[in-house]
């Protein structure tokens, strides 16, 4: 039987997961068109997995502490593949809505349980492995959008392919954290009295504003793309797949490479470099004549959002004005806000003014967060 250490099993973790959720993306287009509803109607439903996860953000780590990682993440990648498989049989986007959000609950259990891996692991080693971490979720992704273009291709039902996908999750799951033993958690452990919902200052409102365009750019090209494609060109299956898969590539490279980068330069430097290639992919997605083309937009726009936001947690945590753990908290609450409300608004625009729209209302939000970005800090 395989063994993993733990550096690799986190890596493994984040690929398992992001694979389980990354393949009903590349089938969303077939979804709306099973259910003859309109793209507003659609971002209504897609709304109950963010709203599920915000649950989670917000309640479920004392539970997920009690319990113990070691019982549950072995077990919830594979039901997170079968509560997508179960939710793809929705009849209607209330439905739809009610099915994702327990989807949603499991997403973040599994986000707060492999981020907090990954991050004990790193002190453990006593080197960075974060957004390699996070390097390893877009391969996951990536894979994920190939796998779905080539079952598309076949002509088969988003039911039946994301059937599939849950013995594949389950057995890449089992391989990897079988013998799965947490990683003791740096320094001590909280009491459980930390407020629920914790206020942002004036400064992480700052950071708030310069991830805006990362976050909505990054859930409007995992939601999107595919209908994108297929309403702007009328291109088949295959190519809506490899748009989700598009946008994972750059975005996989840069995480690999990030912490590297940041040393040598500057948070506010590399994000200035990020927002400029996001700012590009977004004009390219919007004024594209060539299916082509906008796969590259795609990619920019993943290579774009790449480290944006575990920049700004980086800036957040190092701002002295009250408990590390405060900001943060602050920060990721809000900009997940921003998940919350990108499917309904883009859905709507899509429907009203066209789905290029949708994605060129980003735009200002780029030259915002570009004219922003030295709140990330400078190169320590």
């Amino acid at each position: 039987m395989i063994s993993f250490s733990p550096i690799h099993r986190v890596f493994a973790g984040f690929a398992c997961y992001s694979f389980a959720m990354g393949n009903i993306f590349p089938r969303l287009a077939d979804v709306q068109s099973g259910m003859g509803v309109s793209t507003a109607a659609l971002g209504f439903g897609l709304i109950g997995a963010p709203l599920g996860t915000l649950v989670s953000f917000t309640f479920a780590s004392p539970y997920l502490d009690k319990i113990g990682y070691g019982r549950l993440l072995p077990w919830a990648l594979p039901l997170l593949a079968a509560l997508y498989a179960l939710a793809v049989h929705a009849p209607t986007p209330l439905i739809l809505f009610l099915m994702l959000l327990p989807v949603g609950v499991v997403i973040g259990c599994i986000e707060i349980m492999l981020n907090a891996e990954a991050d004990r692991t790193e002190f453990l080693l006593g080197r960075r492995i974060m957004n390699r971490s996070h390097a390893f979720w877009s391969i996951g992704f990536f894979s994920a959008g190939l796998f779905g273009a080539q079952i598309a291709s076949f002509g088969i039902s988003p039911q039946l392919h994301l059937a599939l996908v849950v013995p594949l999750v389950a057995v890449g799951s089992y391989l990897a954290l079988h013998d799965y033993t947490p990683s003791p958690p740096r320094g001590v452990t909280g009491d459980g009295s930390s407020p629920r919902f914790v206020a942002p200052t004036l400064a992480i409102l700052l950071l708030v504003a310069v991830t805006i365009p990362a976050m909505l750019l990054e859930g409007a090209s995992m939601d999107w793309s595919a209908i994108y494609m297929r309403d702007a060109f009328g291109a088949d299956e295959f190519y809506q797949g490899i748009a989700v898969a598009s946008f994972a590539v750059l975005q996989g490279l840069m995480r690999f490479y990030a912490d590297g980068v940041v040393e040598r330069f500057s948070p506010a430097g590399l994000a200035r470099v990020l927002f400029v290639a996001l700012g590009l992919g977004c004009v390219t997605v919007v004024l594209s004549p060539w299916p082509i083309l906008s796969l590259v937009g795609f990619a920019a726009m993943g290579l774009g959002t790449s480290a944006i936001f575990p920049l700004a947690m980086s800036a957040a945590a190092q701002r002295n004005d009250r408990a590390s753990a405060l900001n943060i908290a602050a920060l990721a609450q809000f900009s997940f806000m921003i998940f919350l409300l990108a499917p309904p608004i883009l859905g709507y625009v899509a429907h009203g003014w066209g789905i290029r729209t949708a994605y060129g209302i980003a735009l200002p939000f780029v030259l915002v967060s570009l004219l922003t970005a030295g709140a990330l800090g400078k190169r320590r």
